[in-house]
């Protein structure tokens, strides 16, 4: 399955925290004062943005596991759980067993430019929603038993709106997905 396919059924960086070292000086160390102690507490990460970036690795994680999945039509791979559930999982595999059985394959891997939305609460999150703009022009499905292309519909790039959900175990996973039509971004 791939962009096209969801459209059809849908009605629509991690960032590394670098901290720097001390400089080296004559003079004796000092303990940190309070402004010096409030500055390296903003600079740890804080709910909000681990939760950025945990939801933002999920939704591109589970592009990634559908493409690959999507090389066989394999709508029954185990990796599709990893970072899809509920009705994403659903539409997700869905998808690959008509790809399945309709005898199709797709190659090449869809293009995803994810843009946090809104984190829900902010304190404590687990709910992500992520805007996307997804290019399914290089991601296209051909006949399993020919090789030769299939696809009937147009390609390009699509407006993607996700719901990433913290799980109980603290995994942040893709709930649900609904992809527009091409030129919508």
């Amino acid at each position: 399955m791939h962009l096209r396919e969801a459209a059809r059924i849908t009605a629509a960086s991690s960032a590394a925290l670098m901290l720097l070292g001390g400089c080296t000086s004559s003079e004796p160390s000092r303990p940190p004062t309070s402004s010096s102690a409030v500055a390296s507490t903003s600079e740890s990460p804080q709910p909000a943005d681990i939760a950025r970036q945990r939801a933002t690795a999920a939704y591109l994680g589970m592009w990634q596991d559908m493409a690959d999945a999507a090389v066989t039509s394999d709508w029954q791979s185990p990796k599709l759980a990893q970072n899809a559930t509920a009705d994403a999982l659903s539409r997700i595999s869905r998808g690959l067993y008509a790809d399945h059985f309709n005898g199709l394959v797709t190659k090449g891997h869809p293009i995803n430019h994810p843009t946090v939305e809104s984190v829900e609460p902010a304190m404590a999150p687990t709910v992500v929603n992520l805007t996307d703009c997804g290019d399914d022009s290089q991601w296209l499905k051909y006949r399993a038993d020919t090789g030769q292309l299939a696809d009937d519909g147009p390609a390009g790039r699509r407006r993607i709106k996700a719901m990433v959900k913290k799980a109980v175990d603290g995994s942040w996973k893709v709930v649900d997905f609904a992809i527009q039509d091409v030129g919508t971004c």
